[in-house]
């Protein structure tokens, strides 16, 4: 439990008023009105006012005392996190040469009247690459049959799945890779694979990505499922390498058959293909929520160290190799040696010493700091970095900025191209943008502070292991470690992802731990973690309850209003994020009764009273409603409540 921090002068307002009042009959005794109308009441008042500012200004004093110990100590604040998305770009027409979107394309928002557009950047350049077939293969059991001769002679076919069996497939070599590319196959065919639903057929496409089969998304169909001709819009993945298939080495293609779901039509018989052709349309290509920053100066060196300079956009986002700092040289300090010199940048100046040229960035402030001056217990001074020389100019090449939850926008909302690019003509995000957080408060580094220190940055117990979790990455909202049930298992680490979804619309699938947060937080506990400790990382399991309520509306309300709000209330709290009496998220181990429910309908805008409650369990995963609960619905071990379906009846 931490100290309270006391308050050097606790005198309000109205406490420093009344002092002065009762001062007035010792110091002047003439003075007998003190109603609030008297012009002498007002101006002790102004001044008991000003007096007040600044005993608040006083007592931050304790708070500002402590933000610098934590600064002393190597507590950072979190800079933002940028929200990602595939920004998909299309052509005017299929061209004949490659098309390229440079790196660093910004594409945002539109505007509106109460907002600023939201801007991201595009991570690297795309190749848009006229695809050209060179192979056409089929695979049933063990063999692989060549048909590229008898699919460029006109009046033949190529029967694609020959015993129509799942894991049956079609290859379609390609000369060069289509890397992130909108492909359009043109495909003609009879009706001779009868029997699928052309809307559903059982069947998935798939790109070679290097190590293995990669999905690839479907955006139009028109072929029935190689029903009819038609044409097949694929987008590739972002990787796309050749492999050798038989005799033929290329960059493939596939459409595989899968076995069908329940009430799935399959293939009566295996579909043949007359012709194809293929065409590139566009392409996709990963971007992040940012804007550029030009190079800037931050001002000269005045020879001194520890020296500071502040950038003038934050939160500023992690560093490029050419975003950096460069200290330019005064005349009489060249003397043959260049002009500028380029510094680097370093985590912590710590280790370094007086000769190495570094330098901190603090992407939460943007603040640049060179090397202090430390005097130890012996006496001696240790310089920390090297110091710029007096006169010299300090620049930034240039830097991003941006990040935070703002980022996280809907699907087709990113559709405005700031720069023009030939032979493109639109550009959208397919999906919503993620995983963009804010950078951190200093209240939130003030509770952090204490729990690094008490954990040295190790992972021993059950808490250092949930606490370093949560460092490791801004994305995870919640963590919870659990001891190995049995010795020689691993213990499993629960993590609930950070998410910027509206309670009502969160889905299981939403809540899935994103490989490369998996991955990153591995690889921020594994130098950290005991040599003996071994983790496992996986979602908890997330239990269904439904609520079934009957409420009362008050006097002069709507009562599509009570129930909108009524449902929000019940969506909010019982949330693996949001929910629970603290708002932190449901908490691990905890039942739910029927009396919460009543207090939560109680709580909510407009309802006066509340008639009945009713709630049950319920499969999130199959969507259905299972056994109703009467007083108390047990959590499961390692798992938490989540929100199905919630209904609200509303009385006038």
């Amino acid at each position: 439990m931490s100290l309270p921090a006391p308050e050097l002068d606790d005198r309000r307002f109205q406490d420093i008023v009344d002092e002065a009042k009762r001062r007035i009959n010792r110091l002047c005794p003439e003075w007998t009105d003190h109603n609030v109308s008297d012009p002498g009441v007002a101006l002790v008042e102004l001044f008991a006012w000003m007096t007040e500012m600044t005993l608040y200004r006083l007592n931050q004093v304790p708070d500002r005392l402590y933000v610098k110990f934590l600064e002393l100590v190597g507590v950072e604040l979190f800079s933002a996190v940028p929200a990602r998305v595939d920004l998909l770009f299309r052509l005017t027409a299929p061209r004949e040469d490659t098309v390229r979107v440079p790196s660093g394309t910004q594409v945002s928002t539109e505007r509106r009247d109460d907002e600023e557009p939201v801007v991201f950047l595009t991570d690297s350049e795309l190749s848009i690459t006229p695809p050209k077939l060179i192979s056409c293969v089929t695979h049933s059991g063990e063999r692989y049959s060549d048909h590229w001769e008898d699919l460029r002679r006109e009046a033949s076919s190529v029967r694609l799945f020959p015993n129509v069996r799942p894991d049956e497939a079609v290859y379609f070599g390609l000369a060069e890779s289509a890397a992130g590319n909108l492909i359009r196959l043109d495909v003609q065919t009879g009706p001779e694979g009868a029997g699928v639903d052309p809307r559903r057929p059982p069947r998935v496409w798939e790109a070679w990505d290097g190590q293995q089969w990669t999905s690839v998304r479907i955006l139009e169909d028109t072929s029935a499922g190689f029903n009819s001709t038609g044409q097949v819009t694929l987008l590739l993945p972002a990787r796309h390498e050749a492999l050798a298939i038989g005799a033929k080495r290329a960059h493939w293609l596939r459409c595989r058959l899968v076995r069908a779901e329940e009430g799935q039509p399959e293939y009566v018989n295996p579909p043949e293909l007359e012709s194809l052709s293929a065409v590139a349309l566009g392409g996709a290509i990963p971007a992040h929520h940012a804007e550029p920053a030009p190079s800037e100066l931050l001002g000269t060196s005045t020879g001194r160290p520890g020296q500071t300079f502040q950038v003038r956009r934050v939160p500023v986002l992690p560093r490029r190799h050419d975003e950096t700092v460069k200290v330019v040289l005064p005349r009489r300090e060249r003397s043959g040696e260049p002009e500028e010199e380029e510094w680097m940048e370093v985590a912590d100046l710590a280790d370094a010493t007086v000769h190495d040229k570094v330098y901190t960035w603090s992407g939460a402030t943007g603040e640049i700091r060179f090397g202090p001056r430390v005097l130890d217990r012996g006496g001696r001074v240790w310089q920390h970095g090297a110091i710029p020389p007096i006169d010299a100019q300090i620049y930034v090449t240039g830097y991003r900025f941006g990040g935070g939850k703002r980022g996280n926008v809907a699907a087709e909302r990113l559709t405005v191209l700031h720069t023009s690019i030939p032979f493109v003509a639109s550009v959208t995000n397919l999906d919503s943008s993620v995983g963009g957080v804010d950078a951190e408060t200093v209240e939130n580094a003030k509770i952090r502070g204490p729990l690094l220190l008490r954990g040295g940055r190790r992972a021993v117990t059950a808490e250092d292991v949930e606490r370093l979790t949560l460092d490791a990455a801004p994305n995870v909202a919640r963590a919870r470690c659990l001891p190995p049930a049995q010795p020689g298992e691993p213990a499993r680490l629960l993590v609930v992802p950070r998410l910027d979804v509206a309670p009502e619309d969160v889905t299981l699938d939403d809540l899935a731990i994103p490989e490369e947060l998996e991955e990153q937080i591995k690889a921020y506990l594994e130098p950290r973690r005991l040599l003996t400790m071994r983790i496992k990382i996986e979602p908890p399991r997330y239990q269904g309850v439904k609520v079934v309520a009957e409420v009362r509306a008050g006097p002069g309300v709507r009562t599509e209003t009570v129930r909108e709000r009524a449902e929000r209330a019940l969506y909010e709290y019982l949330n693996p994020l949001t929910g629970g009496p603290s708002g932190q998220g449901w908490p691990f181990d905890t039942d739910l009764r029927l009396g919460d429910v009543y207090g939560v309908l109680h709580g909510s805008f407009g309802v006066q009273g509340v008639e009945a409650v009713h709630f049950f369990s319920a499969d999130l995963r199959r969507k259905r409603t299972l056994d109703q609960v009467e007083q108390r619905l047990r959590l499961l071990p390692e798992a938490l409540f989540m929100s199905y379906e919630h209904r609200v009846v509303v009385q006038q």
